[in-house]
């Protein structure tokens, strides 16, 4: 197993399959946020990013939780900031959504015990999202008197304006059957099947070519952020142009036409 540098309250690592594990660390306090976990996170997420073995991403937490969300002392002392103090933290925090949701490769996020406040914007920025049975979800800010800003668009575009009114102004806590139902969460597992399961969609993703995998996300946020327009409309037959002369839009048709593996399945194999 290859070791990223670990930092403070998160553990990074890489295997030679090209598997990133961004593990929540800081279990006394239930993986709460603050600025050195926010810093940690974009760190780590930038960083493999920009790493060429890495191929797919895992989100987890250590301990009995994913995360609680927003640590409250951490909370209690930026409420004696300024406004523009508060602006740069909370821009942070912003930014740290902006890097998983624009992380290239395929993410998965592995949820149990309690997912509050600012941790359903990380679920919400991953791609695949399990959860085990036993899990609870929050968006708990408004009991504190404030609002789940930096991760609403995130939230918003996953459960939809309708549900975001109702769970936004409740703050109510709801299982992992309505989170399923809601759209947040794309399965529920057991707590023992997880990593089973995790590895499960690992083996479908292997499958597929690393590069369509990034262009397919980038053309589902193109379709996310623009209206079906002759803009789009271009920007799509333009895409998939490109992607059949590439050279793995090639080697994948001659692998099902030859009826032979593509050449990156023995790769992220090895």
């Amino acid at each position: 197993m290859n070791n990223t540098k670990d930092r403070p309250y998160l553990d990074c690592h890489v295997d030679s399959r090209g598997i990133a594990r961004l593990t929540l660390n800081r279990v006394d306090k239930h993986n709460a946020f603050n600025a050195d976990v926010i810093e940690a996170l974009i760190d780590s997420i930038e960083s493999l990013a920009q790493n060429s073995m890495v191929r797919y991403l895992i989100l987890q937490g250590n301990g009995k939780h994913f995360s609680a969300g927003a640590d409250l002392a951490w909370m209690k002392s930026m409420a004696s900031k300024t406004e523009q103090e508060n602006r740069q933290d909370a821009e942070r925090l912003a930014f740290l959504m902006q890097c998983l949701d624009n992380f290239p490769h395929p993410t998965l996020a592995l949820i149990h015990g309690c997912a509050f406040g600012g941790a359903l914007g990380l679920i919400c920025c991953c791609d695949i999202a399990l959860a085990d049975s036993s899990a609870l979800f929050c968006l708990s800010e408004v009991k504190l008197g404030l609002v789940p800003a930096t991760i609403g668009p995130y939230v918003n575009r996953t459960i939809g304006p309708r549900q975001s009114r109702r769970y936004m102004l409740t703050a109510e806590r709801f299982d992992a059957q309505q989170a399923m139902a809601l759209g947040l969460i794309h399965e529920i597992v057991s707590p023992e099947q997880m990593n089973e399961r995790a590895e499960d969609i690992i083996s479908h993703l292997v499958s597929n070519s690393p590069a369509a995998m990034i262009k397919a996300k980038q053309l589902i946020q193109e379709c996310d952020a623009k209206p079906i327009n002759p803009e789009l409309i271009h920007y799509t037959s333009e895409l998939i142009a490109r992607v059949r002369v590439s050279e793995q839009g090639q080697e994948g048709l001659s692998a099902f036409f030859d009826k032979r593996s593509p050449s990156w399945v023995n790769e992220g194999s090895s």
